[in-house]
């Protein structure tokens, strides 16, 4: 497996583009094939997400995709999801396409109606534009992001040939139920819809469930898996595994940039819970480390206050004994072990502590010493720049 250039593009038999305005962004990525997708589970659901999601549950494939940026017409009532069904009818239109094989994704400010006239608008241009360079899919990219500082994009080949491409945004709103995050994937290995659908559950669970950027599960949360089936490829069942390893790789690195990408934030923070006597245990644990905000203020701050890790991992609901817990900090090629089997340890270095805070990514590992289960998760500093977007977001 290695890292490709190209983003989604990468992958045969896709095609894309966006563009990015004052007021908002839209994109269109065209790949048909077999689809399988995954959504918020907000209760407060955007309208695109339904409409969407009934796509995905009946028909199982795609033709194409349209995302605005800057109004997530979400709790718009009836017209919101008209206005959905208008940007799927326009494309399809456009693209001598069946409606109801175009899925539609929103993302941005909840509560306002969605200049569907505006898409109309800008439909054409991205449509002339549409391709399949690498730069075609970092204008797609570009095109859904909204607090967003980075592009977010990852394009892999596997050793049997089978590629696997993805963006993604999100940068606020962010502590997935599924997905909080937008992410739209392509491969071109020659799969059915149901085992992308069984592949991409299990990725999302390792790596999008595992990123907490502020605690707020979105309204719009959305994973889309296409498979073009142009490479000719069917992976073997022995393969299987390989596929869906790829798949957790491109998710895990879109997962780091997410949180790396967090609004306002300066750092990086991973959190590993090994020695889980579950499953649920570890990625319960490691999500209340990086959702924490006294962690993440913490780590803001350079601050070596050690004890709100711990303290997080105690009330998360994951069964521990502090007697047996062990804990380090790493970053910058150093490590500082704090606490050894529930006792603060003899080489615990308070100097070196604070050097590794003031890198820009820092891992924390904990161990319960409980049983053999592990998970990561990822997140970031809260910083004074969170209060501040978040304060002005609307105005």
């Amino acid at each position: 497996m290695k890292q490709i250039e190209g983003g989604i593009c990468a992958v045969r038999g896709v095609s894309a583009n966006g563009i990015k305005t004052e007021k908002m962004g839209l994109a269109v990525i065209v790949a048909e094939g077999p689809a399988a997708g995954v959504f918020t589970k907000n209760k407060v659901v955007a309208a695109p997400v339904t409409l969407s999601k009934g796509i995905i549950e009946t028909k199982h494939h795609l033709s194409a995709l349209i995302v605005n940026s800057g109004n997530a017409n979400a709790f718009t009532g009836d017209d919101g999801f008209l206005d959905a069904v208008e940007m799927a009818t326009m494309l399809a239109r456009e693209l001598d396409v069946k409606p109801e094989t175009v899925a539609v994704a929103s993302t941005g400010v909840i509560g306002r109606r969605l200049d569907v006239s505006l898409i109309r608008e800008l439909l054409p241009e991205v449509l002339k534009g549409l391709g399949s360079s690498p730069e075609c899919s970092r204008e797609a990219a570009k095109a859904i992001m909204t607090t967003d500082k980075a592009i977010k994009e990852v394009a892999i080949e596997m050793d049997c040939g089978i590629r696997i491409g993805a963006i993604a945004k999100g940068s606020g709103m962010i502590c997935p139920n599924m997905g909080t995050m937008l992410c739209f994937a392509y491969t071109d290995a020659k799969v059915p819809a149901d085992v992308l659908d069984a592949a991409l559950k299990i990725a999302v669970d390792k790596t999008f469930n595992m990123v907490v950027v502020d605690g707020d599960t979105s309204t719009n949360d959305m994973v889309l898996l296409t498979s073009t089936c142009k490479s000719g490829i069917k992976p073997c069942m022995d393969c299987l595994d390989d596929f869906e390893e790829g798949l957790i790789y491109v998710f895990t690195e879109l997962a780091k940039k997410i949180a790396k990408d967090g609004e306002g934030a300066t750092k990086l923070i991973e959190a590993r819970v090994v020695g889980a006597k579950t499953q649920e245990d570890a990625k319960c644990a490691a999500k209340a480390i990086v959702r924490s905000p006294l962690v993440k203020s913490a780590i803001f701050g350079e601050d070596p206050n050690w004890g709100r890790v711990v303290a997080a991992a105690g009330y998360s609901g994951a069964e521990l004994e502090q007697e047996r817990l062990s804990l380090s900090f790493s970053g910058g090629g150093s490590e500082v072990e704090i606490i050894k089997s529930g006792e603060i340890s003899s080489s615990y270095d308070l100097e070196l502590l604070k050097r590794i805070m003031a890198n820009d990514e820092i891992v924390i590992t904990l161990d319960l010493s409980m049983g053999n289960e592990q998970a990561t998760a990822w997140g970031c500093d809260l910083t004074y720049d969170y209060v501040r977007i978040n304060a002005e977001y609307t105005t």
